[in-house]
């Protein structure tokens, strides 16, 4: 929840052009998912039934959806020549980034291992991500799972280096979910702030 009240604070932060509809439409849609899921199963420890993982799998899409989206429109806004001022897409492309390595955390957390709740559960064959304490169990403690921080580092290594750096992605969706971040990060670093540190020179 805490990371979800950074992206959002984040995505609000973005110009108003970058923005799709109100600038409280987006965060209203989001506390209508995220209250029924903080009160029914807030530490995603239970089981998890098919609507309320429905629930959080929408809520995680709706923001990577706003995200790339504005994220699109400031790209088509430097390609079409538009009035850009150098501050404003530092800015942008700050909060873009950001926002970006915040849901894609939340998406490899939720979705590794069939979610919070299931992967307690799972068989060790059963992962999507291979991380180094379940790579070396003669190092680390038996039982060991990755919590949030784990899934979001993984997250931020993967918007800096833009290749797995020491957690290997598994399964099909695991790659192509990494193939996506990566893209979306290479664009935000290389075509945005290149342009705008152009532009403040």
């Amino acid at each position: 929840m805490l990371a979800l009240l950074l992206a959002l604070v984040l995505y609000a932060s973005l110009p108003e052009r970058l923005l799709f509809g109100p600038r409280w439409l987006l965060p209203g849609l989001e506390v209508l998912l995220a209250v029924p899921l903080m009160f029914t199963n807030p530490d995603r420890r239970q089981r998890d039934s098919t609507l309320l993982r429905g629930m959080s799998i929408a809520l995680i899409a709706l923001v990577s959806l706003a995200n790339l989206a504005a994220l699109a429109l400031l790209v088509r806004d430097l390609l079409h020549g538009g009035q850009v001022t150098g501050d404003r897409l530092v800015r942008g492309a700050i909060a873009l980034w950001g926002t970006s390595v915040i849901v894609f955390g939340l998406w490899y957390w939720e979705l590794d291992s069939g979610g919070p709740a299931a992967r307690h559960l799972r068989e060790p064959g059963e992962r999507d991500f291979l991380f180094p304490q379940q790579a070396s169990p003669d190092v680390f403690p038996e039982g060991w799972t990755p919590t949030f921080v784990d899934y979001l580092y993984l997250s931020f290594t993967n918007s800096t280096a833009f290749s797995p750096t020491d957690t290997m992605p598994l399964t099909t969706w695991a790659k192509l979910l990494m193939m996506l971040q990566s893209a979306a990060a290479l664009v935000t670093i290389a075509l945005v702030a290149a342009r705008a540190v152009n532009i403040l020179q």
